[in-house]
């Protein structure tokens, strides 16, 4: 018994110590005057990123609004689907060396308005401490311009 406990004690020791994350949350929305189900129509779809930053979006795997979907952006950048409702989906990028994960949402507010919410959650720890608020600062100046151009969509005739 006394050798379990001194192997089971060696084992712990032993077992590399996890970093700690830094992790940071970006939440931004845009009021809509369009009905929810209509905005998601129009901006609902995987690889409607791809309008949004004016490169190339595919779906390399599944099918396109659905679990396990994987999109590559731009030809280099890929990320999966890792939850969904009727009017959201959550992707991960496939690549966790920052660990991110963001959620494209669509709340009705009335029958004639509505908001997309932005959500993106990162672990910077791997980018150097100096340059964390500068890379804050541009995904959420980046994710804001995202947004505007998905609320014009949405609101275009």
């Amino acid at each position: 018994m006394k050798r379990l406990v001194l192997a089971a004690a060696a084992a712990l020791l032993a077992t590399p110590a996890v970093a700690a994350g830094d992790y940071v949350s970006i939440v931004q929305e845009a009021t809509v005057k369009a009905p929810a189900e209509t905005v998601w129509k129009k901006v609902g779809g995987y690889c409607d990123i791809g309008t949004w930053l004016k490169t190339t979006c595919e779906i390399t795997q599944g099918n396109d609004r659905e679990l396990g979907a994987v999109r590559r952006i731009a030809g280099r950048i890929d990320e999966v689907i890792v939850a969904r409702t009727p009017l959201s989906y959550t992707y991960a990028d496939v690549d966790p060396k920052i660990l991110y994960h963001g959620t494209v949402e669509v709340r009705p507010v009335d029958a004639k308005t509505s908001k997309i919410v932005y959500s993106l959650f990162f672990d910077q720890a791997s980018i150097p401490a100096d340059q964390r608020e500068a890379n804050k600062a541009r995904r959420t100046a980046m994710s804001g311009g995202w947004l505007k151009t998905m609320a014009g969509i949405a609101e275009a005739p």
